[in-house]
C-alpha cells in the first residue's frame, strides 16, 4: 500500500481521475502477455505529457517508490510484471504523432501510439515504416522500442533498433534527456539511442521516438513451398541468401504448426509436409520478378513437393495473416500456450528444429516450432496446462535445453522477445560474468536505486548451464 502523502502528490500531478489503486486496476496490471507470471502493484498512472512523467518519477525517486513503464502489455517474457510492487506507468494517452516530415522523411511520435495505427497512417502519406511484430495491432511503439520488436519483415528491413533515430526520455531522477534527432549520421559521443532501445525500461522511460521513414516497395509476390524434408527446407532457406536473394519475408512452419494453422484459417494445406517455407518479395516489379523465379528455382532444387505462388494480393494476405496468426491457433489447443524464441545460424535451423523435436519427446512435451527462417529466430512453443504442475517443469527443463542447444549452436536465449524476468537466469550465458557486470554497471549510472523495473534483465543468481546429453 502506498502511503497518503505520496498518493496525494501523484493525485495532484494527474488528477484523481488517472491515478487508480482500486483491486481491479491493480490486477487488471498485474500481469503481462506471458503465461504464469502474476504480481500486484501498488497503483497505476496514466500521464499525459512527459512533463508529468518528469514530476512523477520526481516523487518516486524521492520515497524510492519503484516504476514500471508500460504499453499494451503484449511482451512475452514477464517484461512489465511488477515484481517488486511500486507504480505502473501506463502511457497510453501519450498517443499522438507529434511531426511527420516530409523533407527528412521522418516521424516524431509518442510511446502510447498502437503500431498498426501508426503503419497505416503513415502508409496512406505514400511512406513506409518497415517493423511489423505479429502483435502489432495491439502493441505500442514504445513498447517495440523497450523489447527492440522484430517480425515477418527483419530479414531484409531490420528490426525497431534500425528505424529509431532519435528519443526523448525521462530518467529515474526525472530528469528530462533528449538523444539523437533527425539526422543521417551523429556520432558525437556515445549512442545512447541505441542503448535505450531494447533496455526494457530498466534505464529511463521513453516519452517521444523519432523514427525514419523510407519509400514504400513497388510491388510485392509471395509464394509458398511445402517439404516432406526437413533438411530441404533448411537447405533452401540457405542457398536463397548464398543467391544474394534477400527476401522481405522468409517464414518456417514445422508439421504439428501446419496442422493447427491449418484447421484456424481453413487453407487446405497439405497435412503431410515436415515443413512449410513463406516467402515474400518486394520492390521493383522486374527484381522481383526475377527473385522469385530463381527462388521458386532453388524451392525445386532442394526437393520441395510443391510451390506456388499467390495469384493476387488478397491471398497473399490471407497466406501472411495466417502466419501471424499461429499463436493464435496453437493458444486454442490447451489452457496454457509458452511462446519461446531463440535463434541460431541459418545454417543450423534443421538443426535446431531436430533438436526442439528431441528435447520435446525427451520430456514428455508438447512443442510446435515456427519463426523467421532468413534470420535463424525459431518459436518453439509449448501448448500446456498451467494446473498440471508436474507438466510445467517439464516444459521449463525442455526450453532450458533449448536455450542451452541455441548457444552451443552459435545462437543465442532471445532474438525479438527481449530477456524481462523469464531470460534473465539465463542471459550470463550469453554474455558472461563480464557482461553482466558491465550491464549493471549502466544501470546503476542511469538508475541509482534501481527503481526503474525492477528485479528484470538480471537474475538473482545465474541458472546453471546444463549439459545436453545427445546420445
Amino acid at each position: 500500500m502506498l502511503d497518503n502523502q505520496i498518493r496525494q502528490q501523484l493525485f495532484n500531478i494527474v488528477g484523481e481521475a488517472f491515478f487508480k489503486d482500486d483491486m481491479e486496476s491493480l490486477v487488471t496490471h498485474s500481469y503481462d502477455g506471458t503465461p504464469m507470471l502474476q504480481s500486484l502493484p501498488d497503483g497505476v498512472i496514466y500521464p499525459k505529457d512527459t512533463a508529468q512523467v518528469s514530476a512523477i518519477m520526481k516523487v518516486l525517486n524521492e520515497h524510492r517508490v519503484p516504476l514500471i513503464s508500460r504499453g499494451s502489455g503484449t511482451n512475452l517474457c514477464g517484461g512489465t510484471v511488477p515484481v517488486q510492487g511500486g507504480i505502473v506507468m501506463v502511457m497510453h494517452r501519450m498517443n499522438a504523432i507529434l511531426d511527420i516530415d516530409m523533407q527528412n522523411l521522418t516521424a516524431t511520435v509518442q510511446p502510447g501510439i498502437i503500431t498498426k495505427q501508426f503503419i497505416e497512417h503513415i502508409e496512406s502519406l505514400g511512406l513506409f515504416y518497415p517493423p511489423d511484430p505479429s502483435s502489432m495491432a495491439i502493441s505500442t511503439i514504445g513498447g517495440n522500442i523497450a523489447e527492440c520488436s522484430g517480425g515477418l519483415r527483419g530479414l531484409k528491413y531490420g528490426t525497431t533498433k534500425d528505424y529509431v533515430i532519435g528519443l526523448e526520455c525521462v530518467l529515474a531522477s526525472g530528469e528530462i534527456m533528449r538523444t539523437g534527432g533527425k539526422l543521417m549520421k551523429d556520432v558525437a559521443g556515445y549512442d545512447l539511442t541505441k542503448l535505450l532501445i531494447g533496455s526494457e525500461g530498466t534505464l529511463a522511460v521513453i516519452t517521444e521516438a523519432t523514427l525514419k521513414l523510407v519509400p514504400p516497395p513497388k510491388f510485392k509476390k509471395t509464394m509458398l513451398a511445402m517439404y516432406k524434408d526437413l533438411y530441404g527446407a533448411a537447405r533452401t532457406v540457405s542457398k536463397i541468401i548464398e543467391n544474394r536473394i534477400i527476401p522481405a519475408t522468409l517464414e518456417f512452419m514445422d508439421n504439428p504448426t501446419i496442422r493447427v494453422v491449418d484447421d484456424f484459417a481453413k487453407l487446405g494445406l497439405p497435412l503431410d509436409m515436415a515443413a512449410i517455407l513463406l516467402i515474400e518479395q518486394d520492390g521493383d516489379m522486374e527484381m522481383v520478378e526475377r527473385d522469385i523465379a530463381r527462388i521458386s528455382e532453388i524451392c525445386r532444387e532442394e526437393q520441395a513437393d510443391e510451390v506456388s505462388i499467390a495469384s493476387n494480393q488478397e491471398e497473399a494476405l490471407k497466406l501472411l495473416t495466417a502466419r501471424r496468426s499461429a499463436f493464435t491457433a496453437l493458444a486454442r489447443l490447451r489452457p496454457t500456450t509458452i511462446l519461446e524464441d531463440a535463434t541460431v545460424p541459418r545454417s543450423k535451423i534443421a538443426d535446431m528444429v531436430l533438436e526442439i523435436n528431441r528435447i520435446a519427446e525427451k520430456h514428455s512435451v508438447q512443442i510446435c516450432t515456427f519463426g523467421h527462417a532468413g534470420d535463424g529466430n525459431l518459436h518453439p512453443t509449448a501448448t500446456t496446462d498451467a494446473r498440471d504442475q508436474d507438466e510445467i517443469h517439464r516444459v521449463e527443463a525442455a526450453f532450458e535445453e533449448i536455450f542451452e542447444a541455441a548457444i552451443q549452436m552459435g545462437g543465442t536465449i532471445t532474438g525479438e522477445h527481449g530477456v524481462g524476468l523469464v531470460k534473465a537466469p539465463f542471459l550470463e550465458w550469453k554474455v558472461g560474468s563480464s557482461g553482466i557486470a558491465m550491464m549493471k554497471g549502466i544501470k546503476d549510472v542511469f538508475d541509482p536505486h534501481h527503481l526503474l523495473n525492477p528485479g528484470k534483465m538480471f537474475a538473482k543468481e545465474s541458472r546453471r548451464r546444463v549439459v545436453i546429453d545427445r546420445g
